[in-house]
């Protein structure tokens, strides 16, 4: 499955309504951590059939940045029924990404 792209308009629909369990990565462009994060998020969305995996990108979308109170970046958020059940902060390794999805 590929990678959504999230904002404020679809949020609610891609992640909050969605039954499976979602991966959200916050990141931005100019994020040296986000861009090396990015290639293990895609390539996730394309494993995890189980998992949706979404992105928001801050600067676009500060709305939702704000809302979800994401001050550093990356910010990996899992949500389980429509609410945050895991966050974490910082560069990730695909397993430490698993391992999030698993708890």
């Amino acid at each position: 499955m590929a990678v959504v792209e999230v904002t404020v308009d679809n949020f609610e629909e891609e992640v909050l309504k969605e039954k499976n369990l979602v991966l959200v990565d916050f990141w931005a462009s100019w994020c040296g951590p986000c861009k090396s994060l990015s290639p293990v998020v895609e390539e996730l969305a394309d494993q995890l059939t189980q998992v949706k995996v979404c992105k928001v990108n801050v600067d676009e979308q500060s709305e939702l940045a704000q809302k979800f109170r994401v001050m550093s970046i990356p910010t990996l958020m899992v949500f389980r029924d429509g609410n945050v059940d895991q966050t974490s902060i910082g560069l990730k390794s695909k397993s430490g990404i698993l391992e999030l999805l698993s708890q």
